[in-house]
């Protein structure tokens, strides 16, 4: 096999899974240091967050999408809801800042923009709900 050719079956879905998983899991954890501080956000300081403001709401998709993400169920939606809300961090806290992600702290804002649309074209890959539910509706037809 050369370093040139598609890789084979079944591990782009593996490491599609892979990537989900992990992905998921750090998106978890900005949505617990936010709402429960932990893991402790650097430099220790966390102001309180109202329920049902913009950062709570924010919050909560990072938990609750990342659990979604981590387990691969309703995979598509949640990542092109996901994707949205990284949009709407980027634009509306960091690229204010400067234009440049690299510059303005935006870099995971943007890139999490990107992976979860990802997510959306790809779905979840092995080792997921979907991947499940889609097996047991094709052993019905």
């Amino acid at each position: 096999m050369s370093i040139f050719e598609p890789a084979r079956s079944p591990w782009p879905e593996r490491m599609l899974a892979i990537l989900r998983v992990v992905a998921g899991l750090m998106f978890l954890q900005a949505g617990t240091s936010k709402l429960f501080g932990w893991p402790p956000i650097p430099g220790g300081l966390m102001p309180e967050i109202s329920p049902f403001s913009q950062i709570w709401i924010g919050a909560v998709l990072e938990l609750v999408g990342g659990l979604l993400i981590i387990i691969g169920f309703l995979t598509r939606p949640t990542a092109f809801i996901l994707s949205g809300e990284m949009a709407v961090a980027y634009f509306q806290f960091h690229q204010p800042s400067g234009f440049w992600p690299t510059t303005n702290g935006g870099v995971a804002a943007a890139l999490y923009c990107f992976l979860f649309l990802y997510f959306v074209a790809a779905g979840a890959g092995a080792w997921s709900v979907d991947a499940a539910i889609a097996r047991g509706r094709t052993r019905e037809d």
